[in-house]
């Protein structure tokens, strides 16, 4: 057989060669935008063009702060196709978080969205490799800045070469982007993705049993294009020819039910969050979403009266998927059986309501206390991966010990799965909280708490949440001297510089004592369920 290399150039040659007519519809600060491929495809030449320019090599990092627009699907290719290193970064990551990404993957240059100037403004003092910005903005002149040397991206892509060739000998296994963690604890770990990886995760996004991209859909990556890639949607979209309807910032319910009924979107991805959102829409409004054939759920678990709503009441396909930073991401999706299709429809429900089965070309173990679990339903254990578009490594950190061993990856995620293979996530190694797609690390809230003067013990934890789907509860002990003394509203306020807004505890409750195992520690689930019932009598 040939040896030819996985790279992402063939997905945006194709995408001009064989669906030059086929659109992006892209919604920008100034309302929504159409182009081509074909114009995609030569906007992205320029791209990597005006790169080149500004002295960016093979292997360099290029970052990206940008919501999900055509300008960031040009990154998209632009960067990785001319050898460079996409790296997307969370935007809703603190500034100190921030900061650290940029400088531990040492970006040489940042494309940055206009509105989110003065989150870098703040901070860019503190880089210590970007040598230049480039501002996306639909403004004809950049806005005042303090960052320099900035550059206009559209004047950057004017004055540019189409005639741009990528290089025709990029290795397969060559890095082609990067995404970090969204830092459980201690700072985010960065995972690189190959050319070859992404490659063979957007085929299994192709295959009808995975989430079936094809050239007829009209796809709407809701799911952020900094969180790990918008779930490969961009990549495979663009290679398969598939029309993507991009949402840009600041997007509401509203809009996305719009944007769905006015573009006949047929396959939308997002964490539950956003489809709770949406549903309370459909309930107040009537939309037009017979095009849908299926809402794409992942990022957290979505609760059984989502799925149940989307079917049933509004008569919207729902699946849900499962996958990590580290995973590219997709590892299961949830696909009825075909004979699965004869069940009532609770049952159905039921099934989907889990995770999924594994997708194929990876491979998954459950590691219990006394090794392999049983396929039941019920025995659990962490769940370890391996495959082609599994990370192997954390970008230079010590954790990668901690996660990678004997070639597979070790989640952190405790799961059962059933006899006929469906796995279904049913706690957490760490005691993570994740709200709205999001992590929260307990430990590092918990740690920053105990700094203060007046507190003795902290715990913190997880409480279901209708919107967002966990939130985080601080359980504090103060200390004799400051009981009665110090309230839930000072606490916040020492905390409140030191993380993100959504990171903050919604509420603080004071108790005597916290309860802990025999060796000291925490007992998390006992906690959870004390204040649980607490927060129900008291509601």
């Amino acid at each position: 057989m040939m040896q030819t290399a996985l790279t992402l150039t063939q997905m945006i040659n194709r995408a001009e060669k064989y669906f030059p007519k086929k659109q992006v519809v892209s919604r920008t600060a100034s309302g929504i935008k159409r182009f081509t491929y074909k114009e995609i495809a030569e906007r992205t030449r320029r791209l990597a063009d005006g790169l080149e320019t500004l002295g960016v090599e093979r292997g360099d990092k290029v970052g990206t702060l940008a919501w999900n627009h055509h300008r960031h699907l040009e990154a998209y290719f632009a960067i990785p196709c001319s050898g460079a290193v996409l790296h997307t970064i969370n935007i809703r990551l603190s500034p100190q978080h921030i900061a650290y990404i940029v400088n531990h993957a040492e970006d040489k240059v940042l494309l940055i969205d206009s509105d989110i100037l003065p989150l870098i403004e703040k901070i860019h003092s503190e880089f210590t490799t970007v040598q230049a910005y480039i501002i996306m903005t639909d403004e004809e002149e950049l806005p005042e800045t303090t960052l320099e040397p900035v550059y206009h991206y559209e004047k950057l892509l004017a004055s540019a070469d189409d005639s741009y060739e990528y290089p025709d000998d990029l290795d397969e296994n060559a890095p082609a982007g990067m995404c970090y963690t969204s830092a459980t604890t201690g700072n985010p770990k960065g995972v690189v993705y190959s050319h070859r990886g992404i490659v063979l995760h957007s085929m299994a996004l192709g295959l009808v049993d995975g989430a079936g991209v094809s050239e007829k859909d009209i796809a709407l990556p809701v799911v952020p294009m900094f969180h790990v890639n918008a779930w490969g949607l961009p990549f495979a979209a663009v290679w398969f020819g598939t029309t993507l309807v991009m949402p840009g910032p600041y997007f509401t319910p509203k809009l996305i039910a719009e944007l769905i009924e006015q573009e006949k979107v047929t396959i939308t991805a997002g964490v539950p969050t956003i489809w709770l959102g949406l549903l309370k829409e459909l309930d107040e409004k009537t939309y037009d979403m017979s095009s849908l054939r299926a809402v794409l759920c992942g990022g957290a678990a979505a609760p059984r009266g989502i799925i149940h709503a989307f079917e049933k009441k509004h008569n919207i396909p729902f699946m849900h998927a499962y996958g990590l930073t580290e995973t590219s991401p997709l590892v299961v999706i949830s696909n009825l059986k075909s004979y699965q299709e004869q069940l009532s429809d609770d049952e159905k429900i039921n099934i989907k309501a889990m995770q999924g089965i594994l997708v194929p070309g990876l491979e998954m173990k459950v590691i219990g206390k006394d090794g392999e679990i049983k396929w039941d339903g019920a025995e659990m254990g962490e769940l370890a991966l391996r495959g082609p578009w599994i990370a192997s490594e954390y970008y230079k950190d010590e954790r990668t010990a901690e996660a990678f061993k004997d070639g597979w990856f070790y989640t952190g995620d405790v799961v059962t799965v059933d006899e006929e293979g469906f796995m279904k996530i049913v706690d957490r190694t760490k005691d993570l909280i994740k709200s709205g797609g999001e992590w929260i690390s307990s430990v590092d809230l918990e740690n920053a708490l105990m700094t203060h003067e007046a507190v003795f013990e902290a715990a913190v934890v997880a409480v279901p949440h209708e919107q967002w789907q966990e939130r985080p509860v601080a359980c504090v002990v103060l200390k004799d001297d400051y009981t009665g003394k110090t309230s839930a509203e000072e606490l916040l306020q020492f905390l409140e510089p030191q993380f993100a807004k959504w990171w903050l505890p919604d509420e603080i409750i004071f108790m005597k004592e916290i309860p802990k195992t025999s060796v000291g520690k925490f007992l998390k689930r006992t906690l959870r369920d004390h204040v649980q019932k607490d927060i129900l009598q008291r509601n």
